[in-house]
């Protein structure tokens, strides 16, 4: 008896407050498509509200057009600057309310564990990470902005990750 694989749509989202990237991709069984991708931007002469209100309604859109049912988010890396990672958090905020009502699954990676499971080392470059999506995903050129390519690497990092929500006979 053959089986279909099942098939899920992964929102994969690269947060940050003057540029949130999205990617979403399909996947059935072990095949990964990408179905669209964009980044966000948003200005620092704008008030923090709006700011933060763009990205939410810019990521409900993106759900209401392509309901996907898992999202996966880079955490926020707190390194030396930590103005720079609250303002990251909020926008991170923003993103995962605009799925909250909507979305059954969701993942949350460090940047680290995206690389890894992007490339194979957690110490990859922005380059390596760019090729491999574009290679994994069979997409012509890389995907640009850099943002977006980072969150299509967030939605293939749910794909390998997230197993159990997914059924492991047609994982990959």
């Amino acid at each position: 008896m053959h089986r279909t694989p099942q098939k899920r749509i992964i929102l994969g989202i690269d947060p940050g407050l003057a540029h949130t990237g999205w990617g979403v991709v399909a996947q059935q069984g072990a095949r990964l498509a990408c179905m669209a991708y964009g980044c966000i931007e948003t200005h620092s002469s704008q008030q923090l509200p709006d700011r933060l209100f763009k990205i939410y309604s810019q990521i409900s859109a993106v759900v209401a057009r392509y309901q996907p049912s898992c999202v996966s988010i880079e955490t926020v890396w707190f390194g030396t600057n930590t103005t720079s990672a609250f303002a990251t958090g909020q926008a991170r905020g923003a993103a995962l309310a605009a799925c909250a009502s909507t979305v059954a699954h969701f993942g949350e990676y460090s940047p680290k564990q995206i690389k890894l499971a992007i490339v194979g080392t957690g110490s990859a470059d922005k380059a390596q990470v760019e090729y491999m999506v574009q290679h994994l995903l069979g997409l012509k050129s890389k995907p640009e902005p850099d943002h977006a390519a980072d969150a299509l690497a967030a939605a293939i990092c749910f794909a390998n990750y997230d197993l159990a929500s997914f059924g492991k006979a047609d994982a990959l």
